[in-house]
């Protein structure tokens, strides 16, 4: 179906730059600072790992969405990624996403939380992972707050 290409060069130290034919924009990557020599305030390959379960949710919830016709008016997701050394090796064992959505109809709240499940389950990348990945969704309605 699809190649998606990404060009990896060292730069210096633990740091090297990620790009592709495909994109316009390089990327700092580095070793994670709770790693020895670890850099901080650069992305790291957790931070992509954890980005890419994140954003391929965005954007199938953007597809459930408009396929189910839910009218909303904002989305933001937080994700937390969890690495862990069971049995001896690192793993990134969890992804817990925060998705916060709101709707403007409230009669649509029972729809929006089917929608953001079927979109965490339908997901390529969650699928595509060992890691557990949990949600814990917010929904608003413009006048109130209502939780999962």
């Amino acid at each position: 179906m699809g190649t998606y290409t990404v060009d990896l060069k060292w730069v210096a130290d633990r740091i090297g730059e990620v790009s592709s034919p495909e994109l316009l924009d390089t990327i700092d990557v580095a070793t994670p600072p709770e790693f020895p020599k670890g850099v901080e305030g650069v992305w790291s390959p957790e931070h992509f790992f954890t980005a890419s379960v994140n954003s391929c949710f965005m954007t199938t919830f953007l597809a459930v969405a408009e396929n189910s016709n839910l009218s909303f008016s904002h989305f933001t997701c937080r994700a937390e990624g969890k690495l862990e050394k069971p049995e001896g090796r690192y793993l990134m064992t969890e992804i817990v996403l925060h998705p916060q959505l709101e709707i403007t109809n409230e009669s649509d709240i029972d729809k929006a939380h089917r929608i953001l499940e079927k979109s965490e389950k339908a997901c390529l990348i969650s699928n595509s992972i060992k890691s557990t990945v949990v949600m814990v969704p917010v929904i608003t309605v413009k006048a109130g707050v209502l939780t999962h």
